[in-house]
């Protein structure tokens, strides 16, 4: 394989994850302890049927990668002869995108591009001891450029949040782990779970309601305020925060919490695949920064007609 940097036509039958540059799962925390579920099987990529003729394809979806939770291995890969090329991009923070072109694409045909994937992806068991475990004393530059301030739909910096954030510190903690907990319990005590349209986390706030995103969002804006890194974790149809803190040896480890469902702080039960982290992306597609990697289709077209691109992320029987 060329690298990642430049297009590429080969493919990677039978190709582990390290092989697609999509990370290494073996920096377990010794903080936590995982409990092996069993392996799913994933297909990601996308399907274009058109019915008319399409030119400069430019197509990205994201992949599932390896974290230290989670384990991706490509099982196959289908490459269509109309791709002329296609990369992995690094979009910072584990997330990995890929981005595929096709020169042209006649009406009437499908072009496919698919990888089908083993996910090993374990639960996630708190820590024994977190009583040692502090709010990091000098916040590292990539930290704090991805995981604290504002982020699309986290705004941070809001009157509402820096004001619950100063509730908060103001209670009584026995130390950070529970600062931090005190912190979760606020906002599950403060905004009802309610599906609606997405949100601010100052306006859920301000409202008291919000779904799985608002109320991760919430707890994310008023973590950072505590000087405690945080970010988004998207899984399928639903997403959770995860918090950062350091050991006595300034070893740091992410720490997984439910802000909406079933109480779980510290740990984390769910067995679906973790599709990414974080919530402050930058891709060359879009001019702002993005809360979420979506796919992303464009092309030149030569008729009426539309295009039908199709992205698949869905789970198989094998």
């Amino acid at each position: 394989m060329r690298s990642t940097s430049s297009l590429s036509r080969r493919g990677f039958l039978g190709a582990s994850a390290v092989g697609l540059g999509l990370g290494t799962s073996t920096a377990y925390s010794q903080s936590l302890s995982y409990e092996d579920q069993p392996t799913t099987h994933w297909r990601v990529g996308l399907s274009l049927n058109t019915p008319v003729t399409c030119t400069n394809v430019r197509a990205t979806f994201p992949l599932p990668t390896n974290w230290p939770e989670q384990t991706v291995t490509v099982r196959s890969q289908k490459i269509d002869p109309h791709v002329s090329g296609w990369k992995l991009r690094d979009l910072g923070g584990g997330t990995k995108q890929v981005y595929l072109q096709m020169s042209k694409v006649l009406g009437g045909s499908t072009a496919e591009f698919i990888f089908e994937l083993d996910i090993e992806r374990s639960r996630i068991l708190p820590p024994e001891n977190t009583e040692t475990l502090v709010a990091p004393k000098k916040i590292s530059r990539d930290l704090r450029r991805l995981y604290m301030g504002n982020s699309p739909f986290i705004d941070a910096s809001s009157r509402i949040i820096r004001s619950a954030a100063k509730e908060v510190e103001a209670l009584e903690a026995d130390n950070d782990w529970h600062r931090v907990e005190l912190a979760y319990d606020w906002v599950r005590d403060h905004v009802e779970y309610t599906e609606g349209e997405l949100t601010n986390a100052s306006v859920a706030l301000k409202n008291g309601k919000g779904d799985c995103e608002e109320m991760t969002s919430l707890f994310v804006a008023i973590c950072r305020n505590l000087n405690i890194p945080a970010r988004m974790v998207w899984i399928p149809d639903h997403c959770y925060p995860e918090f950062y803190l350091e050991d006595a040896t300034g070893n740091g480890t992410w720490y997984p919490c439910q802000a909406a469902g079933t109480r779980q702080f510290g740990r984390m039960d769910e067995t679906r695949p973790v599709l990414q982290k974080g919530d402050r992306f930058r891709v060359p597609e879009k001019k702002t920064p993005v809360r979420y990697v979506s796919e992303f289709f464009q092309c030149d077209r030569k008729g009426r007609a539309n295009p039908n691109p199709n992205f698949i992320r869905e789970r198989v029987d094998v």
